[in-house]
């Protein structure tokens, strides 16, 4: 049998409270009456902390993940590919996901420019409006329950876990969608709240809202929230249960208009009027929905996009799939720092609410997070498909508004009941064995961390229950108990902040972003592409821990494992200068060859059709014109027929073919019709030699392989 626990009945001791002040300037940055005097000032500094790291030296990312830079650069020069997120102006290909994200991004750069920091200045600053979304959701829930001091103190904390979790200062430095996502959900969150707070429909659609402007940001990942949150909404919501479900009747009408209304009219133009939709077998948003993006990335089933298929490409970037995932070698130092005091924190406050009524705002929030936590977790850990690190960043505004929460709950607990007391002690001794822990997994990195981190939570912890033998003593109680919560705060946040000034200093990995050092353990294991994006420091970049020998420019060990920054035919990787992944693992076109191109282009359409779209998307930032990607992000969509090519060729939208380079080598029928119908364009024709080609040293022959490229001239 269940017991549950009312939270002590003893009110919060009092904050000080501001003369009421006057002015919006005064307001905002030193907090409405009533609010107690650091609160807001402690605020802006956490937004000016979360704003330092995602944008610190940020042009040195360069245009980052190049296969959405070059469709953001691309929206810009055409309303047409801007709608769609076609890959390139000319509109033949999408990129694999919809394109809310590339419309942020789009509108920034076609106002400013295209440039490093309009394409992702606005990443970074929907990262800082996160963890400001988190900061009001977080105090507004526990007010009640913690008192107006408590509540603040824990949205504090909350805001600060989420500002140091190392992958979520990777992602916000990056211009992958998954930046986008997390606002669009925790603003999901803050409308939820106000609906369970409320019992008002209004906020519940706005829920909805957000939720469906998050599928069409990264589609069904958007939806992992969702059963969480229609549960909360059932469970603790004011009106009566048949209204409820009424109200939740009329948010899913909302959910599925704003989800479906993109991928609807995409879906009903005619195929002649719209790009091929990149990731899907059959051209159709709804095929990218249920395969690639959906189904395909749960249970690693084969056919259509890349990536499908049991461990096809980048399915093992996060490791095994499995219970420990989260906490292997890969994963564990980019988002598990507090997983274990938020699972600590979670249960505890659960219990300590058990009494409060059904409509208790503290415990729905409580559940609110916990289901986020808990979904998250279970999807992530378990599924088949393709996996990347940074996908875990879903989980930090869960794992901080937990840690928040729950560790204020837990101290003022501590505080007034032995029946509580070890609570807290003991979710900072696990924390603390967690990090001393994977901060030895990478000893050689900043090897005195470890010890200290060890060193902060133990003296924290001592403190704690040294505070409960000194109970005669009220005032040196107080201040030993203030030292210690503090100090073992630092411990618990000392590593997450480590990783985290990595990740802000040197240059990402565009495409696979990641926080701290090397684990060792490469990619995933066998068959994975080395190990995380990021290495501790960048040469020159004055942050400790060096790069280890053999590694790329970035960090990032290369395909063939060389140490070269080369694949092991000589090919540069997608054009990151030193050899590492920026855009992809496409081959990269000599100068020359781009010269020769753009000199006779003539009235085509597209410069020229390339195998995948990690190639033609470096070629479209280098000279902004439509550069088609036949088979979409790895080569292998079925987006191009020899059909379709020769009426390209006849019409004169496309004189010229680069065979060979990409992922998987390109499509076998498209290679045999060109090389049988269309003239090699000798090297010397462009005043290149035999080995400038491509980036590959004599990787120009007429053989085109996968690991050479050829350029070829159709038509006349």
């Amino acid at each position: 049998m269940t017991t549950h626990l009312s939270p002590p009945d003893a009110p919060p001791r009092a904050e000080p409270v501001r003369p009421r002040g006057t002015g919006l300037v005064r307001r905002t940055f030193l907090g409405a009456p009533g609010e107690p005097r650091w609160a807001r000032p402690a605020l802006w500094a956490v937004l000016a902390l979360a704003a330092l790291l995602y944008t610190w030296s940020l042009s040195a990312d360069g245009t980052a993940n190049e296969y959405y830079s070059a469709a953001v650069l691309s929206g810009t020069k055409s309303w047409k590919a801007f709608f769609f997120g076609s890959l390139d102006a000319g509109s033949y290909i999408t990129v694999d996901k919809p394109p809310m994200a590339l419309w942020v991004m789009g509108l920034s750069t076609r106002i400013f420019g295209f440039s490093s920091w309009s394409l992702l200045l606005p990443q970074a600053a929907a990262g800082v409006a996160s963890v400001a979304v988190v900061y009001a959701t977080v105090r507004r829930a526990f007010s009640d329950l913690l008192g107006s001091g408590g509540a603040y103190v824990a949205a504090l904390i909350a805001a600060l876990v989420l500002t140091l979790t190392p992958i979520t200062v990777a992602i916000n430095r990056d211009n992958n969608p998954d930046t986008v996502l997390v606002l669009l959900l925790v603003l999901g969150a803050w409308a939820l709240q106000r609906a369970v707070q409320t019992g008002r429909l209004r906020p519940l659609l706005l829920c909805a809202f957000f939720i469906g402007c998050a599928f069409n940001t990264k589609m069904l990942q958007a939806f992992v929230v969702m059963p969480g949150f229609a549960l909360v909404y059932l469970m603790c919501a004011p009106p009566k249960f048949l209204r409820r479900i009424g109200h939740l009747l009329a948010a899913g009408v909302v959910l599925v208009i704003s989800s479906a209304w993109w991928m609807v009219i995409v879906d009903q133009l005619p195929a002649s009027s719209k790009p091929y939709i990149g990731g899907s077998t059959d051209g159709t948003v709804w095929d990218l929905v249920v395969g690639y993006n959906g189904l395909g990335r749960i249970f690693g089933e084969s056919g259509g996009g890349p990536g499908r298929g049991g461990g096809g490409f980048g399915a093992n970037f996060g490791g095994t799939a499995g219970a420990g995932r989260m906490f292997n070698a890969i994963l564990a130092g980019q988002i598990s720092w507090l997983i274990p005091f938020a699972v600590i924190a979670l249960v505890v406050g659960v219990l300590l609410c058990g009494r409060r009524p059904r409509t208790d705002l503290a415990r729905a929030a409580l559940l609110l997070w916990g289901g986020w936590l808990a979904v998250h977790f279970m999807v992530f850990s378990f599924a088949q498909g393709t996996f990347h690190p940074y996908y875990t960043t879903a989980l930090a505004p869960a794992i901080g508004a937990l840690a928040g929460a729950g560790g204020v709950l837990m101290f003022q607990a501590y505080r007034r009941s032995a029946r509580w007391a070890w609570a807290l002690p003991l979710a900072l001794a696990v924390t603390g064995a967690w990090s001393f822990t994977l901060l030895r997994r990478t000893s050689s990195w900043n090897p005195w961390l470890a010890w200290t981190v060890a060193a902060t939570i133990t003296l924290a912890v001592v403190g704690l229950v040294g505070t409960r033998l000194l109970r005669r003593a009220p005032r040196l109680t107080t201040r030993l108990m203030t030292g210690a919560v503090i100090v073992g705060l630092m411990g618990a946040l000392g590593g997450p902040a480590a990783y985290a000034a990595s990740a802000a200093a040197g240059q990402l990995n565009g495409t696979n972003p990641a926080a701290g050092p090397s684990s060792g353990d490469g990619m995933g294991g066998p068959g994975g592409m080395g190990g995380p994006g990021r290495m501790g420091r960048m040469p020159g970049s004055g942050m400790p821990g060096g790069v280890p020998p053999g590694m790329g420019g970035n960090g990032q060990p290369p395909s063939g494992g060389n140490g070269s920054g080369q694949t092991p035919s000589g090919m540069r990787m997608g054009g990151f200068p030193g050899g590492g992944m920026r855009g992809g693992p496409g081959g990269e076109v000599s100068s020359t060859m781009i010269k020769y191109l753009e000199q006779n282009q003539g009235d085509a359409q597209w410069l020229v059709a390339m195998s995948d779209a990690h190639s033609a998307s470096s070629m479209i930032l280098q000279t902004g014109k439509p550069v088609i990607a036949m088979g979409g992000f790895t080569g292998s969509d079925p987006a191009m027929t020899v059909a379709k090519l020769q009426q390209y060729i006849k019409d004169g939208k496309l004189r010229y073919l680069v065979l060979g380079g990409g992922m998987r080598g390109g499509n076998s029928e498209i290679t045999s019709w060109v090389q049988q119908n269309c003239a090699v364009v000798k090297a010397s024709e462009y005043g290149g030699t035999a080995s400038s080609g491509s980036s590959s040293s004599g990787s120009n022959s007429s053989d085109s392989s996968s690991s050479s490229q050829q350029l070829y001239r159709c038509g006349t």
